[in-house]
Parts: C-alpha cells; sequence; structure tokens
C-alpha cells in the first residue's frame, strides 16, 4: 500500500460481499478518493484519505471476498494486500445480520497476525431479525476491538475512527490461535520450527506453515524467493504426505475454521436468535418468486429506460441549445476560415454532440446505483439464475454481467470472482453484448431521430434486452463448442433491503458521470479534432461546377423575376418597393415562428402550407398569415408572389450548397476510408459515413456520436446549422431501418480499446483476443445483415 504520508495510519477494509464495507469506505472518506488498479493485475482498487482528530488515515478498500484461500484473483489480491503492504490497521466489516458467515473470513484474518479492529454493520438488521450480540464476548473470543455501526445511516463512524487510532498507537494483534486439532497441531508445529530455522521468512509463520500444508501454490510461490527455504518445502510435502491418509487436506481447515466460527457465533449469542421474518423476507416472497420474480424483473428495467428517456429528454436539450449557442457565439469571434471550422464544426460539433447525453448516463447510473444499493440487484441475479442455467453458466455470471450496463472492463474483471476457468471465459466471451454506458449516447441519437416520443424508452429497454437474449444464445453456443462441462452451483447471500443514502447514491452517480465527461474533454476531444482533419481535408477538391457562380446566377435570375412582379402590379417606386419587401420580411418572420411552435407541439402540417405552396406553385394562404392580410391591404397579393418566388430561389441555393458540401465531404479523406470499407458495408445498408464511424467508435463508442457530429458539421450549410438529429433525418441514407440496424452493429461488435486490453489479460493472450475480435464482428455482421434484409421484406425502409 503506497504510504505518501510518513504519519499517516495505513488502512485496510476487509470483508465479505453485500456486508456494508464501501459505504463505510464512503463514510469515512467522503470525496477524497480516486479508482486505479492494482500493481500487475486489473482489479479495480477504491483508495480514499481523511482527517480525524488531527491524524491523517489513507484508507483501501479491498475486494469483497468470502474466504482468503486465493480460489479467485480477487481473493488473491485481498490477502497479498494485506501481507505484502503490512497496513497498520484492518477493519474488518462484519455483517452483523448474517455474522456466523462472515466470522468465517474473520478466522482468516486472524491468521495475518495483523492489528484487526472489527465493525459490526448492519446492526439495526439484525436487531430487526432478533439477533442480539455480546460484543464483549465477541471481542474476548477474536481478540480484536469491535464497534457497532449501521453504515447507511453513518452511525458509529467516529466510534470506530476512535478505535482504529487507539489499535494501531498500540500496534494491538489479536493474538487469538485456531485449534486445528490433535491429528493437525502437531504437523504444524514441526513445520513452524522447520520455517523458524530458516530465518528469512517475513511473513507470519504459522500462517506460512498452514498455507504450506494446504498446499497454497502462491505461498510455494513466495517462500521460494526467500534463502534457505528449500528444506521448509521439502518438509511440508513431506507432513502433507504423511497427513493425507489421516485426514482430507482439501477441506479439513475449512472445516475448523468453520467450527471456529460457529463456536464464537454461538458464544456471542445474548439467548437464541429469534430469526423473525423480516422486511426483507416478506419482500422477497414477491420479488423473487419463481414465476412473478423475472416479469417484475424485467419491468423494473423498461421502467428505468423510460424514466432515462424521458426525463433526460429536457436537460439533453437544454445541453442542445447550449452547444448550438456556443456554437454561434464563436463563430462571432473566430474569424471564417479553417480555424473556425475546428474549433465550431470539429470541437463544439463533435465534442458537444457527446455532452448532450450526459443527463442521460447520469440517469442511467443514478437508476443503478439505487437498484444496487437497495439489494434489489441481488435477487435480480438470483432471478436470473434460472435464464443463466438454461445456458450452462448460473446467476453469479449475471453480478458482472449487470457490471456490463456500466462499462465492459469491470464487467470482464469482475468475472473473477467465478471459481470455474470455464464459466470464467464464457462469461467474458459475451460481455460484450451488455450495453455499456458508452452505446447509450449511440442508442439514443438514432432512437431519437426515428422513433416517436412515446416509444423511445420502450425501443431502448428493447435493444437492451435483445444484448441479454444474444448472450444467452452465445453462451448455449460456446458451453456447447469450446467450454464443455457442468457448470458450479449457484450460492449467494441476500442483503437486506433498505432505501439507499442519498449520499451515496449520488456519489456513485457522479463517479461514473465524471468518467464519461472526462473522456469528452480529453480522448473524444481528440478524436473530434482527428476526424476534423480527416472530414475537412484535403482542401483542392475538384467541384463538378462553379458553385459561386452557380448561385450568382440563381439570384439574378430571381431578382429579375421580383423586377418583374412589381411591374405586374404597378409598383415602380423605391417606397413602394420597400414597402412591399417590409410585408416579404413579415411573412417570412410570422413562417419561422409557426415552425417554431409547431416543432414544439409536433405538429408540422400547419408550416407546411408555405412550402407547399412555393413547391406545388399554389396560391393558397396559411392561416397564420391573415393578420398580415389584413394590415397589407392592396399590396398583400404582389408581396405574397414574391414571398412565394423567394422561396423557391432559397430552395435552389440551398440545393446548389448542399451539393458542394456533398463533393467537399465526398473528396476528404474520411469519405476515402468510409469508401475502402464501404463494400463490405453495404450489404447491412451502410454508407461510407456509417462505415467510418464505426471504426473509430472502435476506440471508445462514444466516438460515433462525436464522428458522425464532425462529418455532418463539416457538410452543413452554415447558415442553417441543425442538431445532429435532424441532419440524420434530412439525410436520404438514413432511414428508421437503418438507424437499427446501426444500433444492432453497435450491441455486438466489440468494445473499446481498453476493454480488449483488459480481455487480453483476463483470457490469457492474444489467441483469444483474435478470437474475440473476429468473433464479434462476424456476429455483428451476421445480425445486422439479418435485421436489415428480414426489414426489407416485411417492406420496412
Amino acid at each position: 500500500m503506497a504510504d505518501s504520508k510518513a504519519n499517516s495510519i495505513r488502512i485496510a477494509l476487509a470483508g465479505n460481499p453485500n456486508c456494508g464495507k464501501t459505504t463505510i469506505f464512503n463514510n469515512i472518506t467522503g470525496s477524497k478518493q480516486h479508482v486505479g488498479n492494482y500493481p500487475g493485475v486489473t482489479v479495480e482498487k477504491k483508495e480514499g484519505e481523511c482527517t480525524y482528530k488531527g491524524q491523517e488515515m489513507m484508507l483501501i478498500d479491498l475486494p469483497g471476498t468470502y474466504s482468503l484461500t486465493a480460489r479467485s484473483l480477487d481473493e488473491l489480491v485481498a490477502r497479498n494486500t494485506i501481507i505484502n503492504d503490512e497496513p497498520d490497521v484492518i477493519i474488518n466489516v462484519l455483517d452483523a445480520s448474517n455474522l456466523e458467515r462472515n466470522l468465517y473470513l474473520a478466522a482468516q484474518l486472524l491468521e495475518l497476525e495483523r492489528p484487526l479492529v472489527m465493525a459490526l454493520n448492519m446492526a439495526d438488521v439484525a436487531k430487526e431479525m432478533g439477533i442480539d450480540i455480546d460484543i464483549r464476548k465477541l471481542s474476548e473470543m477474536t481478540g480484536a476491538t469491535i464497534v457497532s455501526t449501521v453504515g447507511r445511516n453513518n452511525v458509529g463512524t467516529k466510534d470506530l475512527l476512535d478505535a482504529v487510532i487507539d489499535v494501531a498507537r498500540e500496534q494491538k494483534k489479536p493474538g487469538i490461535t485456531i485449534n486445528y486439532g490433535d491429528v493437525l497441531e502437531p504437523a504444524i508445529q514441526e513445520l513452524v520450527a522447520e520455517i523458524e530455522k530458516a530465518g528469512s521468512i517475513t511473513y507470519p509463520i504459522r500462517w506460512v506453515a498452514i498455507k504450506l500444508l494446504e498446499n497454497d501454490a502462491d505461498v510455494a510461490k513466495k517462500v521460494r524467493v526467500f534463502e534457505n527455504t528449500e528444506r521448509v518445502l521439502a518438509k511440508a510435502e513431506e507432513l502433507r504426505n504423511t497427513l493425507k491418509d489421516k485426514v482430507d487436506l482439501e477441506v479439513v481447515f475449512q472445516e475448523f475454521r468453520h467450527r471456529y466460527a460457529v463456536a464464537t457465533y454461538t458464544a456471542s449469542l445474548k439467548g437464541e436468535a429469534k430469526m423473525q421474518d423480516t422486511q426483507s423476507d416478506k419482500l422477497d416472497k414477491i420479488l423473487t418468486h419463481r414465476v412473478l420474480g423475472l416479469p417484475i424483473f424485467l419491468f423494473v428495467m423498461w421502467l428505468m429506460f423510460n424514466l432515462v428517456n424521458e426525463i433526460g429528454a429536457y436537460p439533453q436539450g437544454w445541453i442542445e441549445d447550449g452547444v448550438a449557442a456556443l456554437g454561434e457565439w464563436a463563430k462571432t469571434v473566430i474569424p471564417a476560415g479553417q480555424l473556425q471550422s475546428l474549433v465550431v464544426d470539429g470541437i463544439i460539433g463533435g465534442v458537444g454532440a457527446v455532452l448532450s447525453f450526459v443527463p442521460l448516463i447520469v440517469l442511467l447510473f443514478l437508476g443503478i446505483s439505487f437498484l444496487e444499493d437497495t439489494g434489489y440487484m441481488a435477487r435480480a441475479a438470483f432471478v436470473m439464475d434460472r435464464v443463466m442455467r438454461a445456458c450452462g453458466l448460473h446467476g453469479k455470471s449475471f453480478i458482472p454481467l449487470l457490471l456490463g450496463f456500466g462499462c465492459s472492463i469491470p464487467a470482464i474483471m469482475g468475472a473473477r470472482i467465478l471459481d470455474n476457468r470455464r464459466d470464467r471465459m464464457i462469461t467474458i466471451l459475451v460481455s460484450q453484448l451488455m450495453s455499456c454506458s458508452a452505446r447509450l449516447p449511440v442508442y439514443t441519437l438514432f432512437i431519437g431521430a426515428f422513433f416517436p416520443v412515446a416509444q423511445r424508452g420502450t425501443a431502448l429497454f428493447a435493444v437492451y434486452i435483445a444484448g441479454v437474449i444474444l448472450a444467452v444464445v452465445m453462451s448455449k453456443i460456446f458451453r456447447k463448442f469450446l467450454f464443455p462441462g457442468e457448470s458450479e452451483p449457484f450460492v449467494m447471500e441476500m442483503p437486506p433491503y433498505h432505501m439507499p443514502t442519498l449520499k451515496n447514491v449520488l456519489m456513485h452517480m457522479w463517479e461514473r458521470a465524471w468518467l464519461y465527461i472526462k473522456k469528452a474533454g480529453t480522448f473524444i476531444l481528440a478524436a473530434s479534432v482527428l476526424i476534423w482533419f480527416l472530414a475537412t481535408y484535403p482542401q483542392d477538391v475538384q467541384y463538378s461546377q462553379d458553385f459561386d457562380a452557380a448561385r450568382e446566377q440563381v439570384t439574378q435570375t430571381f431578382d429579375a423575376k421580383d423586377d418583374a412582379l412589381l411591374a405586374q402590379f404597378g409598383i415602380n417606386t423605391s417606397d413602394g418597393k420597400d414597402a412591399v419587401m417590409a410585408i416579404v420580411d413579415e411573412m417570412t418572420a410570422a413562417t419561422e415562428e409557426a415552425e417554431a411552435a409547431a416543432e414544439e407541439e409536433g405538429d408540422d402540417e400547419e408550416t407546411a402550407t408555405a412550402e407547399e405552396a412555393a413547391d406545388e406553385k399554389k396560391v393558397e394562404v396559411p392561416e397564420y398569415m391573415s393578420s398580415i392580410r389584413a394590415t397589407a391591404n392592396d399590396k398583400f397579393d404582389v408581396a405574397w408572389a414574391i414571398y412565394l418566388n423567394n422561396q423557391e430561389r432559397d430552395e435552389q441555393i440551398s440545393l446548389l450548397d448542399q451539393q458542394e458540401a456533398s463533393e467537399k465531404i465526398q473528396g476528404s479523406y474520411a469519405a476515402m476510408i468510409g469508401k475502402a470499407i464501404e463494400p463490405i458495408m453495404k450489404p447491412l445498408g451502410f454508407d461510407w459515413k456509417m462505415s467510418v464511424s464505426l471504426v473509430t467508435a472502435l476506440a471508445a463508442k462514444e466516438v460515433m456520436v462525436s464522428t458522425l457530429g464532425t462529418i455532418y458539421a463539416v457538410a452543413a450549410d452554415e447558415d442553417n446549422e441543425a442538431p445532429l438529429q435532424v441532419y440524420l433525418q434530412q439525410d436520404p441514407a438514413f432511414s428508421p431501418l437503418v438507424a437499427v440496424g446501426l444500433m444492432t452493429f453497435v450491441l455486438i461488435y466489440p468494445p473499446c480499446f481498453a476493454a480488449m486490453a483488459v480481455f487480453k489479460r483476463e483470457a490469457g493472450g492474444w489467441k483469444w483476443l483474435a478470437f474475440f475480435f473476429v468473433y464479434s464482428n462476424v456476429l455483428a455482421w451476421v445480425c445486422t445483415f439479418a435485421v436489415y434484409r428480414i426489414g426489407l421484406l416485411m417492406g420496412f425502409h
């Protein structure tokens, strides 16, 4: 454990999963914490600091484990942190409502011979269950200082810190030895004597002796590093050979630790535990019901995604408006040219498109954090056990897969809780099918552009569920052909339900949202600049015509028509012309106001009237111009004719602008890259712009949004800037069916580069990474092809 301050107390927090350990860590450290990885491994660790009564403290939140036998990497990391870094104090957080099980880990911590404080957490839940613990007796049985806490209410935190300071000052070790019986104890003492003769091993000697008799490969490897340990290892082998005919060395040490845990728990009880039904037990009868459990879980997920979409749409719109205003302001302070294009189209257009989805990310994490902290997610794993078992896995695999809804990296790393390598490999191979938060902006971009408001939440839910279903199918295939064998039984403790604290939920939400914002300000910013360069250069594009001259010709033609109309109505003076043109300006402003009002109400019928009149040479006047007709008197007819003439002129100039922008972007480096891979993607309905965005999104899925935002901003008519969703709707290459295909491809194909790097380490090398990359891309192509072609056959476009 890093010691950045010589006088600080170094503290390691250990405990079973769901014991409230991280809540206590958050209570102590508040916002003074950071997340990283343990040296040499990719298991996430959280470190924090605090100052209490003038004493500085450095804390590390160890992975939650049920034991320290090093069957899984989480257990190994937790154990190595304690024996290698030698923290000044270990805080063992115990769930008072499930104390007997929690004391098994405590027994192993006692053997590490470090100063120990026990936080008897969830004391309120234990009381509700009718469990009354004698803390004084428990302290006698464990030799540890014990403090009662209720982490979620921040009760007992100061008492815990007082105890830590006292134990650290005295370096008070428990001094309790677990007796392993008449057969094992003589062997342990004999091996202890041999270790003492070597005189070089710095780990706790009795613990080393026990671990060598348990044939712990990691400890044996550590012992070999020390000098004069050959005789120690030989003695351990000799003693194991002698003992194996008397006891089962695979389980005998665990049995004695379990006996100690049971004896300690029984002795510490005041009277007999009543074990009456708690509120959690009553809720579980409904929420984990054999028939109702799964539908309830699906409804909860559907409700969460609908709330994310419905509530998030408002702040998302505000951010989009703010980004648009920022872009307009930048145009006023930066002269026209390449620098303006870089800032407005590249940086603001690219990063702004990604930042507009921050509210949705925040709300998603808020929902997931809330469900996790209530204890419901543990029930979800239990409910999903039957589904997971049908594909050869079990409910425990659902836990890391559930983490995939936040990020693929913890999902891949979370598979380390699975003891069986077959289960671990299958879990990480399908982990990318859980839609991470980086995919959410992509989904909501396309859903917002091509789905009615009432269907958006359901569409988003359907994408997530499609990933889960596909994961189940692929797991079944992998179990049958790559990793045959029976899955292990599912054993998991259910934490009690409780109302999460606002502080913890907001802290979890902010941690994850801040990572997203940081990525937008660094990696995605760099990617947006790169995409701007690729979409803007080369500058010497060979156009099909002189567009400036063509626009001038259109302007002259329609100006001549205006003059002819004015002459036709007998208006020859400059004052008369100005009066008519003022009425035309009123008509244009009235149309813009009507369009804005209709856009808010979702009704485009009325505002289409003027445009249709211009397109079809009608002379029908829309209702919203009736007030102008009433005041314009005899000049209204000529003004209306000129208004329609101007509409036609603007349309022709807009077409020329679009054609010029299209030819310019078609000659860019980005288009060259996209067209190179377009033949592969064309059968899926994807053009070069979509193809380029899919390639860049391999780095990070949010980059797809910034890529499209930059490309359309570069190609846009400077006088008609619009949100990205509007550009997608106006692009004839896009359609609802193509959008569904893109979401399908993004759902399935490989995760970001960082996640693939973690996959390589977890899976064991380049061979598995290559398989993962190829299988994900092939599966994505095949599924998207099926979706697109079936959609065409059904009449969708």
